[in-house]
């Protein structure tokens, strides 16, 4: 499970085009939404799609002026490392 928040800054008459455009990326939400231009957008991973793809679908909402990492989120663990093979001299 991958989650990340993102924090997008844009024109407050806007809200509805950025709403929208938010709502339309795979595995992406509105949490929150300031009124004044700031909208905390999060993301997570699904079937058939990563949490990167969602993140440059969300960049390229026209309206957003900036897009801010504010949270990074995995539970993934890390595979261990196979022994290196040491060659003798």
């Amino acid at each position: 499970m991958k989650i990340v928040s993102l924090v997008l800054k844009f024109l407050p008459r806007h809200a509805a085009l950025v709403r929208a455009g938010v709502e339309a990326v795979p595995g992406a939400s509105v949490a929150a939404d300031s009124g004044d231009g700031r909208m905390i957008v999060l993301v997570e991973d699904g079937e058939g799609y990563a949490v990167s793809d969602s993140i440059i679908e969300i960049h390229h909402i026209g309206q957003a002026m900036s897009i801010t990492l504010a949270y990074e989120y995995s539970d993934e663990a890390l595979a261990p490392l196979a022994p290196l093979a040491l060659e003798e001299a």
